[in-house]
């Protein structure tokens, strides 16, 4: 199993390079081969509105990418899954789903280039703050709509109908001082056969999501108390707001390189030059990305010991990491460099054996 596990994150992790590598390539070709300035002179010829020419302009952009990722996306989201046994999803319904994403992708894509170019031709002094205000905005208005409005497109879910369970939960966000609408159970065995619980919303949308994977008796209830408790406590924590308050920061900086650079000649209010800013955003949040998820590791770490002490059985907290584990082909001792830049959470192993040392102390 464990050598399944680590042929199967390999794939990923060659996957996410090529696509990485890939995507920044396209983009130096859009720029640097005038496509983009030629693009922009064709739909300047429907309109000249700037509105309605960014949305063009983006949307096509968009659909470029998405035509030419398409056999990527074919090949690491389903020919690999099937390959692993990680889903039985049918080609149309995953053929559903990638349409679906992409077009709620496509939406907020062009949301974001428009308010970007908004900002940069009417405020050309404070147009780097007011995106970055804007693209946080919309970044928290999405996570509170995420459970009640995008969940649902790709997922059906319903009240959990196993009473005992469902009361242990609510007792259990009772005792940690979360308060939560209620816990639901979502059929995710429909698209993946690997098993996850979350904890979404914000506000009054706050709750609980089981996936049926979790729930067809292999983990006991204690092991979902456990993993809930972990999710309780990043709440408890006000761990969402720091990484909030970290992804804020990290947005700013990012908008006022781009400033700098804007007043050294790269204008943000030509649409041509939407490739280059779209390069230097990837490269950007490449750079970040190991100190993120450094601190995010850090979080997971601390949101374990907090479950163990709540639930109070470190036994528990072990053969539910084992079963997630193995269920979900995690790969328990990855590289350093992909530990670095792909994990926001902890290894397995390594969660594990930080549970016995914390126990130790």
């Amino acid at each position: 199993m464990e050598n399944r596990a680590k042929e199967y994150a390999g794939i990923k992790y060659r996957l996410a390079l090529i696509d990485m590598v890939y995507t920044l390539v396209l983009l130096i070709v859009l720029q640097m081969s005038g496509l983009a300035a030629r693009l922009e002179s064709a739909l300047l010829g429907l309109s000249g509105n700037q509105f309605i020419l960014t949305a063009l302009y983006s949307a096509i952009i968009f659909l470029i990418y998405m035509i030419l990722n398409f056999t990527l996306d074919f090949y690491r989201s389903f020919v690999v899954e099937h390959r692993f046994g990680l889903t039985k999803q049918k080609y149309s319904y995953w053929l559903s789903d990638h349409l679906k994403s992409n077009a709620l992708g496509l939406t907020v894509f062009v949301i974001l280039v428009e308010s970007f170019l908004f900002f940069a031709r009417s405020y050309p002094q404070s147009w780097w703050w007011m995106s970055a205000l804007f693209w946080i905005f919309l970044s928290v208005i999405i996570a509170k709509i995420f459970p009640v409005i995008v969940i649902p497109i790709f997922f059906k879910y319903k009240k959990l109908e196993n009473e005992d369970l469902r009361q242990r939960i609510m007792s259990l966000a009772k005792v940690m001082r979360v308060r939560i609408l209620d816990v639901f159970e979502i059929d995710f065995s429909k698209k993946s056969l690997k098993a996850n619980a979350a904890f979404v919303g914000m506000g009054k949308s706050r709750r609980v999501l089981l996936t049926d994977t979790l729930l067809n008796g292999k983990f006991l209830p204690e092991e979902i108390e456990m993993i809930l408790a972990h999710e309780f406590a990043h709440y408890r924590f006000k761990h969402l707001i720091k990484m909030v308050i970290m992804n804020s920061a990290v947005i700013f900086l990012t908008f006022y390189i781009f400033f700098q650079l804007d007043n050294r000649g790269l204008q943000a209010r030509d649409i041509s030059n939407l490739g280059a800013w779209l390069f230097l955003f990837m490269v950007l949040q490449l750079l970040v990305t190991p100190l993120t998820n450094w601190i995010s590791r850090i979080m997971e770490h601390n949101a374990d010991v907090a479950a163990i002490q709540v639930i109070g059985k470190r036994g528990s907290f072990v053969s539910m990491m084992e079963k997630l584990g193995e269920q979900n082909l995690a790969d328990r001792r990855p590289p350093l460099w992909a530990k670095i830049f792909f994990y926001d959470h902890p290894p397995i192993d390594e969660r594990i054996e930080y549970s016995l040392k914390a126990e130790e102390r």
